[in-house]
């Protein structure tokens, strides 16, 4: 195995003449590449969550490198923007594509319009499109996509990594990250800056400037008011707060791990975003029993009933999202019945359940084990 590590990656050349080789029998659509945007984050952990789906229905799932040099297979994009690009579009393969957020004619976001146009002037050319809600399904289709290929699936949680968390798993998590005990701590653990550098310039769909403005709105109410901040790009949140003298935390979660136990340290999670595919965050901080205070965003209103399982409130709607934070610190009835009903929503979304649903995508789009030749068996992931 050590070996194996110290092996240079293959040149472009060298990985191009191997697949070809491997997939020189392969018989059309059976085999099945996933594909990120090789960002590291949220786009790329979908990709790796739906290729565990696919193989867990027996689906010949290859490693997403190896499908720009195959030929007539089946490839499915978790990003638009990957998946618009010419040399997909002109590929000889099947085309699949999450479609999961993206308004045409956002102000400050040409790269919408692009892809909206691209499924506009081919709109056959995804075989499939996932949607995760009402708003994109409706985009898609009024850019003339056939509606049988379009398949509505929320984005799931895989629950083993987010644990219910009880009041020892928030002293401990509270003593890990530094937090006092009676601070009020308000979550936000996203991507919300433009790039991968420090993000000073703010990704306005997600709503960072809002997010400030109801921290700032919350500090008059909560002398004790911390914000805990993980994600990449934050620099606009934490230049802004600073600004305003508002006590907060940025901290790294490199493992799932440490995700989970920073909802653990929380007293309400906040999503102040304007556009959304998910978010995430919505299933995570309901599953770790972290009470979520969210905008009517992306499948946010699909899953959230109010004053139940969360709260609602409108986008950038800044006086009603503090109100609801601060309801939560004060009403410690509704503070429970959110957590646990928090958490048996996010079960109900675990990323098995959904499983079924990306069978009927899949069928018809890459052959299953019951319509794939007989191959002789394989070592690894090599044939």
């Amino acid at each position: 195995m050590i070996g194996r590590r110290l092996l240079a990656p293959p040149t472009r050349g060298v990985l191009r003449a191997y697949v070809r080789t491997c997939s020189r029998g392969w018989a059309d659509a059976s085999r099945l590449f996933v594909l990120g945007d090789r960002g590291g984050w949220s786009v790329d952990e979908d990709a790796r969550q739906l290729a565990a789906a696919a193989e867990r229905l027996g689906l010949d799932v290859r490693p997403g490198g190896w499908a720009r040099h195959a030929e007539r297979q089946s490839v499915f994009h978790t990003s638009q923007f990957e998946a618009v690009l010419p040399h997909w579009l002109e590929s000889s393969h099947r085309l699949g594509v999450a479609y999961l957020h993206g308004r045409p004619g956002t102000p400050g976001a040409p790269e919408f319009d692009r892809c909206f146009d691209a499924l506009r002037r081919s709109p056959g050319r995804f075989e499939r499109i996932q949607v995760t809600h009402q708003e994109m399904h409706d985009v898609v289709l009024s850019a003339g996509v056939d509606p049988i290929s379009v398949h509505r699936i929320p984005i799931g949680i895989e629950l083993e990594h987010f644990p219910f968390g009880d009041a020892d798993a928030r002293a401990v998590a509270r003593a890990a990250l530094g937090i006092p005990v009676d601070g009020f701590v308000v979550g936000s653990f996203q991507k919300d800056g433009v790039g991968w550098g420090e993000g000073l310039q703010p990704k306005l769909i997600k709503g960072p400037d809002t997010l400030v403005a109801v921290a700032e709105e919350l500090k008059a109410h909560l002398p004790r008011l911390l914000v805990l901040l993980t994600g990449p790009a934050r620099g606009y949140v934490m230049r802004e707060l600073t600004r305003r003298a508002i006590a907060f935390r940025r901290v790294e979660a490199r493992t799932r791990a440490e995700l989970a136990r920073a909802y653990h340290a929380l007293d309400a999670y906040v999503v102040t975003s304007r556009q959304e595919g998910g978010p995430k965050g919505v299933l995570e901080s309901m599953a770790t029993g972290a009470p979520l205070v969210t905008t009517r965003v992306g499948q946010a209103p699909e899953l959230v009933q109010h004053g139940v399982n969360g709260l609602l409130a409108d986008v950038d709607d800044v006086e009603a999202i503090a109100g609801l934070v601060v309801r939560v610190g004060s009403d410690e009835t509704l503070r429970d019945g959110l957590r646990v009903a928090g958490r048996r929503t996010a079960e109900e979304f675990a990323a098995e359940r959904l499983d079924e649903r990306w069978r009927a995508l899949f069928d018809g789009f890459v052959a299953g084990p019951e319509n794939r030749p007989t191959i002789p068996p394989r070592s690894g992931r090599a044939a």
